[in-house]
């Protein structure tokens, strides 16, 4: 069946690089580099640990298992490689001045580039982070005895039924990893119903839960609070997409009436988008300003656009009121663990299945507020700022409940070292 799999992906092929050439027009960097998605990249005499993220939350979600490995492997080379410039600017932005980090573009999962890339990194042990599972590449790992980990890894409901239709395909893959680390039971359960050994199923919780807040972000919220007014309420909605926006800003536009020096702060997911919500800000008759452009709100300011990259948790440190994105769409949701790490209450739409575990149990523990639209959100937002103490109750429950789930981080290092690392050179 993977023959049949990669014949497709070989007739998809000229689709697949229009797809690029127009993101490219959108966001140059998607025009860069384009070799190494055909495995082109430099041979390495030393086998260094492949870890792969698929894009930006991934980077930020495995960044403290790197550090870890860096702190106490010290000598281990590490490649890190994704499928967004997005991911690429965080690896640089994150390990830039590490000598033995590095960073390449995953290939396409083509037979002849995944093999070419293999043949020149010679990886020790292959680290899939959550859910970034491809055919060919698990395969050629396989033939060539490389063990591969797929860590902090879910499965929703709706992807596990998508794995069971293309059971003759996903099956064989499945089985041929080494060992999954499960955030949770119900996902361990979800893979092992489409056939992977309990002996290779661990469950580990969440590494998400393991953040460690910099001590440099609280000086610098307090410096963003200083701009913007100590004492004037901040909603800032973080990591939002295309029609996100446009109901957040009629939100905001009602708000006014009961709280107007209420700041709105939009930072959209995608920095393709940036001007595009830029225009959105400006058609809605609002007075904005972008943090790019060095611009610090006013008074008269009611929209600030976080149109910058890995500065969301310090943007975050500084809000009253959280909203994540992903959510009021039919997307899946962002991760909610980074605000409520920050003790602020958190609001997420009704489309949360990427993390519904975890969704559900810290809206359990009071520190978040499920809304199903444009109403709700209005209501719940209103409800928080005529209520602070309210609000404080909720993101007190939301910093308690992340700090009672971690240690993940740990369990997970000792499965990679035991898995990719021991008894390897």
């Amino acid at each position: 069946m993977r023959w049949l799999y990669s014949g497709l992906w070989y007739l998809a092929l000229p689709l697949v690089l229009r797809r690029l050439k127009r993101r490219a027009q959108k966001a140059p960097a998607y025009g860069e580099r384009i070799a190494e998605r055909f495995g082109d990249v430099p041979a390495r005499a030393e086998q260094p640990l492949w870890i792969h993220a698929v894009s930006v939350g991934e980077t930020v979600a495995i960044a403290p298992l790197v550090k870890l490995l860096r702190k106490r492997q010290p000598d281990l080379p590490i490649l890190l490689t994704t499928m967004t410039p997005t991911g690429a600017e965080r690896v640089d932005a994150l390990f830039g001045r590490d000598r033995l980090v590095s960073h390449h573009y995953c290939p396409y999962d083509l037979p002849h580039a995944v093999n070419r890339f293999l043949d020149r990194i010679q990886p020790r042990g292959l680290v899939v982070v959550e859910t970034e599972l491809w055919p060919n590449i698990v395969s050629a790992c396989a033939d060539r005895d490389v063990p591969v980990l797929l860590a902090n890894a879910r499965l929703s409901e709706k992807s596990a039924r998508g794995y069971q239709k293309m059971g003759v395909l996903s099956r064989p893959m499945l089985q041929q990893l080494s060992c999954i680390a499960a955030q949770n039971k119900t996902d361990a359960g979800r893979f092992s119903q489409l056939g992977v050994a309990d002996d290779k199923l661990v469950v580990t919780g969440s590494i998400k839960f393991d953040i460690a807040v910099p001590e440099q972000l609280t000086p610098a919220a307090q410096q963003l609070r200083a701009h913007w007014g100590e004492t004037r309420p901040v909603l800032v909605a973080g990591s939002t997409h295309e029609g996100e926006e446009s109901v957040l800003l009629r939100v905001y536009q009602t708000l006014l009436a009961k709280h107007p020096d209420l700041l709105l702060v939009l930072v959209p997911r995608h920095p393709e988008r940036f001007d595009a919500v830029a225009k959105l800000i400006e058609e809605s008759g609002l007075q904005g300003c972008r943090r790019s452009q060095a611009q610090q709100p006013d008074t008269n300011t009611q929209v600030y656009l976080g149109d910058t990259m890995g500065e969301l948790m310090t943007l975050y440190a500084a809000a009253d009121l959280t909203f994540v994105g992903g959510s009021l769409i039919e997307r899946g949701g962002h991760n909610p663990l980074e605000p409520a790490a920050l003790a602020k209450p958190v609001l997420m739409g009704a489309h949360v299945f990427n993390f519904a575990v975890i969704c559900d149990a810290l809206e359990a523990a009071g520190g978040l507020r499920s809304v199903d639209g444009e109403s709700e959100l209005q209501a719940a937002v209103s409800d928080l700022l005529a209520q602070p103490e309210q609000a404080a109750q909720q993101g007190a429950a939301a910093a308690a409940f992340v700090k009672a789930n971690q240690g993940a981080l740990e369990h997970l290092y000792q499965l990679v070292d035991q898995t990719c690392l021991t008894g390897r050179t």
